[in-house]
């Protein structure tokens, strides 16, 4: 038996699947030094949507979130989700971005990198491994888990003695849709631990309802880390709650020697947020409940309420059910890989209009296409010869690592925000997304010009009368 160390959540992917990450640096302030006094392995603060929501939702330069939460967190290391070639965003991008961006991640607060594929292709994490390694951060490689005719327990720790040899430092099992049963736990941190030296970490959704159930297994088969998010944002699409699972190893020889009153004195400050979310309708109440039909479909919560939306706009509500009952025929067609971002979105959006068409196959996203041409990488299982036909017909199938084909971006990228730079980080928040951060760029331009006028009154031409 060994103490297990926990990964907080609830400044990173606990708000993500709860509210749609939209939790506010200032809101995040007053509990940042407490949250530090706790004695958490680590604290997962930003990556994921975070960067996204900041600039697009909130007004917030992303960057100055995380030097800020650094600022007051001088104890417990800060992690973020990295999408691997992807870094935060959508698509692939070139190899100088994604080592860019991993440099100024660490040199800005970031000390351990979560590093994930959404196709389990080792190629897809090599960059962000490498550069990371460089950097002096710490690497968790992460396995994306799913079931399928093909992934086996036995194909997922040969993925982490791989992920080993590359260069990571731990292991993620990262459960984004709330799969991962009990006992199927216990068995894979054992398979795991049997071909890996390396400390082996947790991450799951409460979703199905067995989160809870399934730490305690991985717990007793040897898991050195688990994620777990404070109560008042906990459960539901979010992780298992903190404070239930502090409780259920204390005296034990896993015993987390983390201090229930500490957990609840900051408990109480997330409470108040909680219901404001409420209240506002922020925090839906459909995400708080159970849904155990994911271990059916295979849903995310994130990906559930986009299905929900492509239907409402499209008039077609009745048809959920259809739909979800299609996903997993599509994700068969597909190769069967993990649904997770983007190949959720790429998969749910292609379902939805299997069903609202009438026909399957009928109208293909460009993203589909591309998911079976091989743009995002190697699917876990080969796909049909006749369907990559009809899908893609004679177009040419990518068998290299996607992003060999991508030349070098920073330099024009750098041209192209120079009239809005004001901080290297700018170039990066551009790349990721182009649109959103001109609008941001612009919002700040404004607001800068109104705090610094000396007479702000008088340089627009206004008198007071």
């Amino acid at each position: 038996m060994a103490q297990i160390k926990i990964t907080e959540t609830i400044l990173r992917d606990a708000h993500q699947s709860l509210i749609a990450t939209r939790m506010t640096t200032e809101e995040m302030l007053p509990v940042l030094e407490m949250l530090d006094g706790v004695g958490y392995h680590s604290l997962e603060a930003w990556g994921g949507a975070t960067f996204d929501a900041c600039m697009r939702f909130l007004d917030e330069d992303p960057w100055d979130r995380l030097r800020k939460i650094r600022a007051a967190v001088k104890n417990t290391k800060l992690q973020m989700l990295f999408r691997g070639q992807n870094i935060l965003g959508y698509r692939h991008y070139s190899d100088d971005v994604v080592a860019y961006f991993v440099q100024k991640s660490i040199a800005n607060g970031i000390d351990i990198l979560r590093i994930f594929d959404a196709l389990n292709d080792p190629r897809n994490l090599k960059t962000s491994i490498d550069a990371a390694r460089r950097e002096g951060g710490h690497v968790q490689a992460a396995i994306s888990y799913t079931t399928s005719p093909f992934h086996s327990n036995d194909r997922f720790a040969d993925y982490a003695r791989q992920l080993e040899e590359m260069g990571a430092d731990s292991i993620c099992i990262k459960d984004m849709s709330g799969l991962l049963k009990p006992y199927d736990a216990y068995a894979l941190v054992k398979a795991i631990k049997e071909k890996v030296s390396l400390p082996v970490q947790l991450h799951t959704h409460y979703t199905s309802g067995l989160a809870s159930m399934t730490i305690l297994k991985a717990v007793e088969a040897g898991v050195d880390i688990i994620d777990t998010a404070l109560s008042p944002m906990a459960m539901g699409t979010s992780q298992p709650p903190t404070e239930p699972i502090v409780a259920a190893l204390a005296g034990t020889g896993y015993d987390t020697g983390l201090s229930l009153d500490k957990l609840d004195e900051i408990g109480r400050h997330f409470a108040g947020l909680r219901k404001k979310y409420l209240d506002s309708g922020l925090m839906d109440t459909k995400v708080l409940g159970v849904d155990v039909n994911a271990l059916r479909y295979q849903v995310p919560g994130g990906m559930l309420s986009n299905l929900v939306s492509q239907l409402k706009q499209a008039g077609k509500s009745d048809q959920l059910a259809e739909v979800l009952a299609e996903v997993p025929r599509v994700r068969a067609d597909a190769g069967y890989p993990p649904l997770v971002t983007p190949t959720s979105q790429i998969v749910g959006t292609q379902a939805v209009l299997n069903v609202i068409m009438g026909e399957r196959y009928k109208m293909v996203t460009g993203e589909f296409k591309g998911l079976i041409r091989g743009e995002y990488g190697r699917t876990p299982m080969e796909i049909d010869e006749d369907f990559r036909r009809r899908i893609i017909g004679d177009s040419p199938c990518i068998t290299c690592r996607p992003a060999d084909l991508l030349s070098p971006e920073l330099a024009v990228l750098r041209e192209k925000v120079a009239p809005y730079l004001e901080q290297e980080e700018d170039i990066l928040s551009y790349a990721l997304f182009e649109q959103v951060a001109v609008k941001f760029f612009e919002k700040r331009k404004a607001k800068k010009y109104r705090l610094d006028a000396p007479n702000a009154d008088a340089a627009l031409g206004i008198h007071s009368v």
